[in-house]
Formats: structure tokens, C-alpha cells, sequence
């Protein structure tokens, strides 16, 4: 027996139906198989875990599917392991009439995540969280056409319609499948870790979005953290990335001494400043190289680096490649 078999698998189930929208079933089966793959031809400190991934319906007859392509269950609810992630994939139209037919889906659901599971709800299949009660109390989102109808039938949800991403513990929300691509990706990074999770983002991400960190709808969350002075510099952050003073220099702008200043900041949003102007300065680097014809020299310039290099060296520590590489890539995506 080999040293893999004695590893325990991450155990993920996909919740199957009539009428599931069929890419936010298999999108997230080949990104998190992506993952798993790089993982494991990229040995790290950590052990590697295989993922074990089941469909699981209320029972196991085929269920056919508007593309005609049949689902086959791989358990029944009552046979269904215990899960590490759940993932409940969107309905095609009106939500309704599955959502009153899955009451034993609903139940497990409840019941799993009472055991501990995460759950990711994607567009109308957020209805399936909602039925069961979880989502009481609770930020969460779906597909905007059905939002109305959402705030009617679960009007303990705190719906957030202009958020694609909300987060509740171990509960996510998303209202496309861009959003759930994002999530994914967070869950591999978590999984396996950053190098597998960027390798996942280059192959599958399709255009350019923020990073799931930065468009999630977080609860309990004041504007990402309670500190308003330090909210205050990161917005005078996000709107100076060409300043030439220094985060002494900054820090003393808003009279704070640098010590005080940085661990307030690491207190507020768990980064160093340094972490935090280098991570707004590569998003915004990314940005126009996508949309962008600038020269990598004039990128670097409109992001704060006084030279090619500079902005080169933080692209390979930062997404292990250069910004050529990266344009290229991503152009290949958003244009080919």
C-alpha cells in the first residue's frame, strides 16, 4: 500500500437535480481536478491530500438535463460521506419547482452543515441553502432576474443583489459563474496552496476580475474592518499608487508614528502596509496590461515602480511570471 492511500481525501460533494445548470457542476469539478493535479506534481511541505468527489441526489436515477446529457449520482443522501465542501450548482429558471421537490436534499444539507461542512451555493441554487434555514440571519446573493422573488420567499436573508461573493463562516454565496470560478480558486489556495491556485487562475480565469478577497461581501465586516483611520490611508492608498513618500512619510501624514501605524494596519486587515500598496499596486499592473497598450516601462511608471525591473521582479514573486508572460496570456484569453 502506498503512502497516498494512507492519506486521508478531502471529501467534496455536488449536489445533483433537475434542472441544475450543468457548467456550475462541472466547472468547479475541473478546476478543483486542476488543482489537485498540480498539486500533486508539485510536491510541498504539506502532505498532499487526494480529492473524492461525489454527486450526490435524493436518489440514483439518472437525471436528465435540458443539454441532454444525463447525470448519474454517485450516492444517495442517506449513503453520502461526510463532506469537507458541499457545492449546490445553479437551477436553470425559476427556482420553485425544485426547490419544493429536493426536501430531502434541503435536509442534508442542514444536517451536513451542522457536521461542519462549508457550503458554496451558486446563482438560484442558493434557494436550496435559504430552504433549509442556513442562510437566516445571513448575507447572501443569487442570479439577479430572481432576486425579487429571493427576498420574498426567505425574507430572514439579508440579500446583498450588488455583491457576486458574500461569505458567512464557512457559507459562500456567489450569483455567476465567474464568482464561482473566484471561489474556486480561494478553495484551492486554502487546499494546496498559492502556486496551485495561480496555476488553476491562468488556465481557467477568462477575463480579468478582482481577487475573491476584494469583491466578497465579508459578514461582520465595517467597511473590511472597524479602524477608520486606517481605512482613511488605504484609501489615500488606492488613489496615490505613484506617490514617491514613503509609508514613514504617509504614516506621519495622518500623525502616527510608523510602529503605530503598522500594527494597526496588520491588526485591521491581517497585512503590512508593505503587503498591502504592493498588492494594490500588481492588481492595478494587471489591470492595464489587459486592458491596456502601454509598454511594461509604462505600466511600472502608472503603478509607482521607477522601472521595468522593479515591477518585473514583484510580478515573479508575486504570480511566478513576468508581466509579458502574463500579458500575453490573458490576452490570448480575453481576445483569441
Amino acid at each position: 500500500m502506498t503512502k497516498l492511500q494512507h492519506v486521508k481525501a478531502i471529501e467534496i460533494s455536488i449536489l445533483v437535480y433537475p434542472h441544475l445548470l450543468i457548467t456550475s457542476l462541472t466547472l468547479p469539478i475541473e478546476m478543483l481536478r486542476a488543482g489537485e493535479a498540480f498539486a500533486k506534481s508539485h510536491p510541498q511541505q504539506n502532505e498532499f491530500k487526494p480529492l473524492n468527489i461525489n454527486l450526490v441526489a435524493s436518489s440514483l436515477k439518472a437525471i436528465p438535463n435540458r443539454t441532454g446529457l444525463a447525470i448519474m449520482p454517485d450516492c444517495e443522501t442517506v449513503t453520502a460521506p461526510a463532506s469537507d465542501l458541499i457545492i449546490v450548482p445553479g437551477i436553470w429558471r425559476n427556482p420553485r419547482p425544485v426547490v419544493s421537490k429536493q426536501q430531502s436534499l434541503v435536509n442534508w444539507l442542514g444536517d451536513s452543515w451542522q457536521q461542519g461542512s462549508h457550503i458554496i451555493g451558486v446563482g438560484t441554487g442558493n434557494c436550496l441553502i435559504a430552504e433549509a434555514g442556513l442562510l437566516d440571519g445571513h448575507p447572501a446573493t443569487t442570479h439577479w432576474h430572481y432576486a425579487e422573488q429571493f427576498k420574498r420567499d426567505y425574507p430572514k436573508v439579508q440579500l446583498k443583489p450588488d455583491f457576486f461573493i458574500t461569505q458567512s463562516e464557512r457559507m459562500y454565496t456567489v450569483a455567476s459563474l465567474n464568482a464561482l470560478a473566484d471561489v474556486i480558486v480561494h478553495i484551492i489556495s486554502q487546499y494546496y496552496g498559492r502556486e496551485a491556485a495561480q496555476h488553476v487562475e491562468r488556465n481557467f480565469s477568462h477575463e480579468i476580475r478582482k481577487p475573491y478577497e476584494d469583491q466578497r461581501y465579508l459578514e461582520g465586516a465595517v467597511d473590511k474592518h472597524p479602524d477608520e483611520l486606517i481605512a482613511q490611508i488605504q484609501f489615500w492608498l488606492k488613489n496615490n499608487l505613484t506617490s514617491e513618500l514613503t509609508l514613514q512619510e504617509i504614516a506621519a501624514q495622518f500623525s502616527l508614528s510608523y510602529r503605530t501605524f503598522t500594527r494597526r494596519f496588520r491588526q485591521a486587515t491581517s497585512q503590512t502596509p508593505v503587503e498591502y500598496w504592493q498588492q494594490l499596486r500588481v492588481q492595478t499592473a494587471k489591470e492595464l496590461l489587459a486592458s491596456s497598450n502601454l509598454s511594461i516601462q509604462e505600466v511600472a511608471l502608472e503603478v509607482g515602480y521607477n522601472d521595468q525591473g522593479h515591477l518585473t521582479r514583484v510580478f515573479k514573486k508575486v504570480l511566478s511570471q513576468t508581466p509579458s508572460e502574463y500579458r500575453t496570456v490573458v490576452r490570448r484569453k480575453l481576445f483569441g
